[in-house]
């Protein structure tokens, strides 16, 4: 065996078993995200109304150690909290199953405030009448009692020390809050009690009174305790909110996506169930119809998947950041995985013409890799580009989706230039392999498709304006709540329990106008959308007080404000739109004409556009994830126009009296079977999706699959003939 190809295997073996080590143990090296395993996605916005310009920052700052101090002490493993923009801060805590409770102690400012009761009954009455005095306020007790407070606390929870729950013998045995103070806090507490005997003095938690004792004594000791009708969790929760201390500014929820357990473990069962389905498709249908060059090709995407695996448990060690895989991410292995499928047709097919022109095996396996080379790696640039710029105009789920396909893209480079010729070479020279059978579907066909150019652009526009009319007449209802704002919950009942009931129970709360979802999966599976700020906990406690014996389970909340909103929205734009400006820039640098710069994002427009009026007409809303979808179709559909475009630039130095409308044609007509069996091989594992994958990624197949037909449609039939239309002369 020649020297080259033994180095070229150990570099493969090599690259192999680092791939290995940095994939196994899989649950130790890849975090799966939020989405997959359940957990608590929290963007809070700081209210710095208060702060002077200069202050604001500190705030959010001290705001972010005081979440991340009560989050450490809740007890919430590898939980992320970090600062977004200037005034937000983005919380997320994996695994985690009480969400109320959860909220409750991140969200709390926990202001302790001690106040004294005035005495004076006639003030009280005053008060009680509507004329509050001027350095006095009126606050209602949790019995009830209306008291009059003064507005200056005499104390506050600055003061302490430390602040633990106990059982109070006192209080029956219900669950207290002892505080301790500071020892000038303990002194100031003391002089307080001493010169204010017979008094009471009001305990104040964020504006509401906890408790108002009467001074019976001087307490010296520079203790005090709140009682409440605490439960043991919430005389708990208050405990450590007020060790860790106040927030300095009030923050408010401007989104959440909270998951169940249970549905992040079905979303792992069925994605796990759609890709081995479809693997097993792509697998199947390779090696059947190019046989050992098949079975080859489906080496290396097993290869593919394990180097992509491999690079992501190797980012802790390249750039200090764990790997999180999440739906968005998977969305981006799966057009890396088409794109080394694309490769390895594009091969298969190269090298069998080489074949049919009667050429020896050897050479012809070393022409077809050659030329398949400059549109392979056109296409993975071009894609590349777009990832770049994704990662860097995008939020959270496209940057995901950028992360997975930047590293599938290198991979599936790997594996289908270097590892399949080496596997292929090596069987060649140890005389395993002395010929290259494949099954041949498509003919070499002589189509004019230029010719009906003008009909196919009638349709095009037909499509796309329909479309687009029914989805601007939607309004605000053609977005999901990614864009739009408002709140999802799906619940699982017991029992399957009728829509009507479940909409009469909304409409008692004022949203009767609510959509319900009933799955067909599983029809005990209701999904609520609700807009507005309507908050889900009142949703959720009517379900349960209405059907009291179906044990409601609480499998997703999401909860986006309409800042947010705007926020996601102008996000996905500016990473769609510099995406298509990246790729208008390369191509035209790379073909050296503008022309097929502009034709080719023109089909890109096209098809997003296209897409995006099936979505409107299946009544399916535009979400996160439906733009990490179109963020697919214009990489996946760029890759066929660039393998045309590349064929059209060979034939134009080898047939150089041929005029452009002829070069297009042949062109066209040459790569019609890569390009059909490319979109084919990858829709099985988008169908299998959409069949398999459950609800959660119902929405982002489907889109996947008008988004892919649609990109054949447009690299033959607006692609190819614009470049004429466009152009004034051959290419020369």
């Amino acid at each position: 065996m020649e020297r080259r190809l033994i180095y070229k295997s150990i570099f493969i073996l090599g690259v192999i078993a680092v791939a290995i080590y940095f994939t196994f143990p899989l649950n130790k090296r890849i975090n799966l995200g939020l989405d997959l395993k359940g957990g608590m996605h929290l963007v809070l916005k700081v209210d710095t109304t208060k702060f002077r310009p200069e202050e604001k920052r500190d705030a959010v700052e001290r705001g972010l150690e005081v979440i991340r101090n009560r989050i450490d002490e809740f007890g919430v493993s590898e939980p992320s909290i970090q600062m977004q923009g200037e005034d937000e801060i983005v919380v997320q805590l994996p695994g985690i199953s009480e969400r109320q409770r959860a909220l409750d102690i991140i969200g709390k400012t926990a202001l302790l405030e001690f106040k004294l009761v005035s005495l004076d009954l006639e003030k009280l009455k005053q008060a009680e009448e509507g004329n509050v005095p001027i350095g006095f306020e009126l606050k209602r007790t949790q019995e009830g009692e209306l008291l009059l407070l003064e507005k200056e606390a005499v104390l506050t929870g600055e003061s302490l020390r430390s602040a633990m729950w106990r059982s109070d013998a006192s209080q029956f045995n219900e669950p207290v809050v002892a505080l301790e103070f500071n020892p000038e806090g303990a002194k100031k507490f003391a002089q307080i009690t001493a010169n204010n005997v017979g008094r009471r003095l009001a305990i104040v938690l964020d504006g509401k009174v906890q408790s108002a004792p009467v001074i019976k004594e001087p307490i010296p000791s520079g203790e005090a305790v709140i009682t409440g009708r605490f439960s043991m969790e919430e005389a708990q929760d208050l405990a450590l909110i007020l060790r860790v201390g106040a927030l300095p500014a009030p923050m408010y929820i401007e989104e959440e996506r909270t998951v169940g357990p249970s549905l992040g473990q079905d979303s792992i069962n069925r994605g796990i169930k759609a890709s081995v389905i479809g693997g097993a498709l792509v697998i199947l249908f390779m090696a059947v119809y190019y046989l050992i060059a098949g079975i080859i090709a489906d080496i290396a995407l097993i290869l593919n998947l394990l180097i992509i695996l491999g690079l992501l448990g190797m980012l802790p060690v390249l750039f200090g950041t764990s790997a999180t895989l999440t739906l968005p991410g998977i969305a981006g292995i799966i057009l890396s995985l088409g794109m080394a499928v694309d490769a390895n047709v594009l091969i298969n097919e190269r090298i069998r013409e080489e074949l049919m022109s009667g050429r020896p095996l050897r050479t012809a396996v070393a022409n077809g890799y050659r030329q398949a080379f400059s549109a392979i790696f056109d296409s993975n640039l071009t894609t590349l580009i777009a990832a770049f710029l994704l990662f860097q105009f995008g939020t959270g789920p496209i940057r995901g989706f950028a992360v997975t396909l930047t590293i599938g893209i290198i991979a599936s480079l790997f594996t289908a230039v270097v590892v399949t010729r080496t596997i292929l070479e090596i069987l060649i020279n140890i005389g395993w392999v002395r010929s290259l059978p494949m099954l041949k579907l498509i003919k070499q066909t002589k189509f004019d498709f230029i010719a009906k150019r003008r009909i196919f652009y009638t349709l095009s526009l037909l499509v796309i304006i329909t479309g687009l009319l029914a989805f601007f007449s939607k309004g605000r209802d053609a977005y999901g709540i990614d864009f739009a704002g408002g709140q999802i919950q799906e619940y699982r009942f017991r029992s399957l329990v009728p829509l009507d009931t479940i909409r009469d129970s909304l409409r008692e709360l004022g949203l009767g106008d609510a959509t319900i979802q009933q799955f067909k999966e599983d029809p005990r599976v209701v999904l609520i959308k609700t807009r507005g700020e309507k908050n889900s906990d009142i949703i959720t406690n009517k379900l349960k007080e209405k059907f009291p014996d179906e044990d409601l389970e609480v499998l997703r909340i999401e909860k986006v404000g309409p800042i947010a909103g705007r926020h996601l929205k102008t996000k996905a734009n500016y990473a769609l739109i510099w995406s298509l400006i990246g790729i208008l820039i390369y191509v035209a640098f790379r073909f050296k004409h503008f022309n097929f710069a502009v034709a080719g994002v023109v089909a890109l427009f096209h098809d997003v556009l296209v897409t995006l009026g099936f979505l409107a007409f299946t009544n399916r809303q535009i979400d996160l994830l439906s733009v990490t979808a179109f963020l697919t179709i214009a990489g996946y559909s760029i890759n066929d126009t660039i393998v045309i475009y590349d064929r059209v630039r060979e034939n134009s130095r080898l047939l150089r009296k041929t005029n452009l409308y002829e070069l297009i044609n042949l062109s066209v007509n040459q790569t019609l079977s890569r390009t059909l069996l490319t979109t084919l091989v990858t829709l099985l594992v988008v169908i299998a999706i959409f069949f398999f994958g459950g609800e959660v990624l119902s929405n982002f197949a489907f889109t996947l699959l008008v988004g892919f037909i649609s990109g054949v449609y447009s690299t033959i039939y607006i692609a190819s003939p614009l470049v004429l239309i466009l152009s004034r002369k051959n290419i020369k």
